[in-house]
């Protein structure tokens, strides 16, 4: 079969494609014999194929430079691993695609990895896009901003920058130096005085006019200037205009100077390493160990290092370095810039066709190459060495963890360690604005993924009661739950259950899950010591007498960090939504009243409390109310 998403990806390839008559085998076949039946209909071209298990599971998403001879392979029998057979043995059907070039089968192979997240692929795992700093130019006085995603507005873009911290600092830097505006076009529009980022000196102040658009228009430059590499032309000439005024004897000017010379060179200290011989590169270095691999990102744009990141892809012990290295290469590029030269550690499987890909998508010559001397070989050796040790504390890290829930499944009695554990808190103020808070943690450490929020509904709980709220968070989760393990979906069920709570809250969960059947979750309530001392916490078990862990026990230590991590989402949950109360506006609540006329009327009377105090006549003057509107504003305001 091919599906529309496939379509698009392939358009997005830069190519459309030839759809491979392909129809089911007549009989039921599976495994091996099933992919042999296949082959018999394959053209000899290239393509995608994507092999199925149970349920349409996709398995595995491969490309090949033909189609037939590259899945008769599977059809022989002979497997290099014992994963690859498994992965044969699980296939139920097949489906494929053929593409004009091989080029665009890796394209469209990525992308398919990437959407479909296949169980037998090598996986790029936290895909965050990268946070950039943009010159926005759309408006007479340039904006200096941080920006994520693509391109889509119009200006200057810079990065990437490896964290959001990175970008900021960098951002708070550049502010000092070139005095840049940071406000949105509304808030400009609207400045009758400066505001506090031109009194603290990060701001030029163009919107009074304390600087004209011209002189603003070269501070812009100045900063263009500086991130694309030009720092040392830049700081010159500051340098030399400070000596300028200094001669003068205009010293609050050259102090000025002086400041921001100061913070353009506290830039050039914070990214640490700037290479001479490398204007933009991203360095990739890969280490491998025990079935697991890190492979650690450096970024080089302008000549200046913008940071490092790690990341820990799914892969199999059978897999080899290059297939790993060139599965990442693929995944990553395939929603983010791709600079002019790729450095890595080890050459990745098929890197010409790699680099073919790369500079297709990107529209520019792009190179993939291991460096054997210099500078670049030196930045290749530090980014594995951060491999090597970004993948040693996750190893430890990971051994750690697994002690840990070693010790909770002693600590409570459980069979085998968690490997899901969900913890529940609820937060409120005197009952209002209500939620109850879920975190999930587990062998790999907290999943903030798979954290969930609970808005409390029921209208017949008291304000304030905590047991009430508890009760409708877990009957709303644990009926989901056995619903969809009903409709035979795939549900995360958790082994351990906590509570903020003593018996009081446990009894409610019990009565809970009694009425929804579920009688294999083990439900632990944690209450907090006297005087709400830490350390001094009572475990609450079902049946049991309450009992306490060892002061300063790890374990103690980790349901500490489990209990605080679910009382800090939910709270921040709570203060959220009173925010989100806190700014409604009176009118959205009138039947009526949209968008356009809650403007109308906010910009004829001020504020919704001029609104409430207008009479029936003024609210007509309004453009787009009418008398039955103006009635029904005019009784809201005077209901009580």
């Amino acid at each position: 079969m091919f599906r529309s998403r496939d379509l698009q990806a392939l358009a997005a390839a830069g190519d459309s494609p030839y759809i491979a008559p392909m129809s089911e085998p007549a009989a039921p076949l599976t495994g091996a014999a099933l992919i042999k039946d296949y082959v018999t209909r394959l053209p000899d071209r290239p393509g995608v194929y994507r092999m199925m298990g149970d349920d349409g599971e996709v398995l595995y998403v491969g490309k090949a430079r033909s189609l037939k001879k590259r899945v008769i392979q599977y059809a022989q029998g002979r497997f290099h691993t014992q994963r690859i057979a498994l992965m044969v043995d699980l296939t139920r059907s097949m489906e494929f695609i053929t593409t004009r070039t091989e080029t665009d089968a890796l394209l469209l192979e990525i992308n398919l990895i990437k959407q479909l997240k296949p169980r037998f692929n090598v996986l790029l795992r936290d895909d965050k896009s990268f946070p950039e700093i943009v010159i926005r130019r759309e408006h007479p006085a340039a904006q200096l901003r941080k920006h994520r995603g693509a391109h889509t507005i119009k200006g200057d873009y810079f990065g990437p920058f490896a964290s959001a911290h990175s970008v900021t600092r960098t951002l708070n830097t550049l502010q000092k130096a070139f005095l840049l505006r940071s406000c949105s076009d509304s808030i400009y529009d609207s400045r009758t005085r400066p505001c506090m980022l031109h009194q603290i000196k990060r701001c030029a102040a163009p919107c009074t006019g304390l600087i004209s658009l011209e002189d603003y228009a070269g501070l812009v430059d100045q900063a263009e200037a500086f991130l694309r590499g030009k720092s040392r032309a830049v700081m010159t000439q500051l340098s030399d205009a400070m000596q300028a005024a200094s001669d003068d004897l205009e010293f609050e000017t050259a102090a000025r100077l002086r400041d921001r010379i100061r913070a353009l060179a506290s830039v050039a200290q914070e990214t640490q390493i700037n290479p001479e011989t490398l204007e933009e590169a991203d360095v990739f270095a890969l280490h491998t160990e025990g079935g697991q691999a890190c492979v650690q990102v450096f970024f080089f744009r302008a000549g200046q290092n913008w940071g490092n990141r790690a990341y820990f892809p799914r892969v199999d012990r059978s897999d080899e370095d290059a297939d790993i290295m060139a599965a990442f290469l693929g995944q990553f590029y395939d929603d983010k810039p791709i600079p002019k030269l790729v450095l890595v550690s080890l050459i990745p499987a098929e890197t010409v066709l790699l680099a073919e890909a790369f500079t297709q998508k990107s529209g520019r010559k792009v190179e993939i190459a291991r460096p054997q001397r210099g500078e670049k070989r030196q930045l290749v050796d530090d980014a594995l060495t951060n491999a090597r040790e970004a993948l040693g504390r996750k190893m430890a890290e990971g051994s750690a963890q697994t002690k840990l829930l070693v010790g909770v499944a002693e600590a409570f009695g459980l069979d085998s360690p968690p490997e899901r554990i969900e913890v529940y808190d609820n937060s409120h103020i005197m009952g209002t604005n209500a939620v109850g808070g879920m975190i999930v943690a587990g062998p790999e450490g907290f999943q903030k993924s798979q954290y969930r929020k609970f808005n409390i509904k029921g209208t017949d709980i008291t304000p304030g009661d905590d047991f009430g709220m508890m009760k409708e968070v877990l009957r709303r989760r644990f009926a989901r739950l056995a619903k969809d393990e009903e409709e035979g979906a795939e549900v995360a069920r958790p082994d351990l259950v906590l509570i903020d709570g003593g018996m009081g809250q446990i009894a409610v969960v019990m009565e809970v899950m009694a009425d929804l059947g579920v009688d294999d979750v083990a439900v632990v309530g944690v209450a907090k010591g006297p005087d709400r001392d830490a350390g001094l916490e009572r475990f609450f078990i079902p049946g049991k007498p309450y009992f306490m862990l060892e002061p300063k026990s790890p374990v103690l230590y980790y349901l500490q960090r489990l209990r605080d991590e679910a009382h800090r989402f939910a709270i921040g949950t709570h203060r959220a939504k009173r925010s989100a109360e806190m700014k409604k506006n009176p009118l959205d609540e009138i039947d009526g009243v949209g968008p356009g006329r809650k403007r109308a009327l906010l910009h004829a009377f001020g504020s919704a409390r001029g609104v409430s105090r207008a009479s029936v006549e003024d609210l007509l003057k309004v453009d787009g109310v009418s008398g039955p509107l103006a009635e029904r504003v005019y009784a809201y305001f005077r209901k009580g």
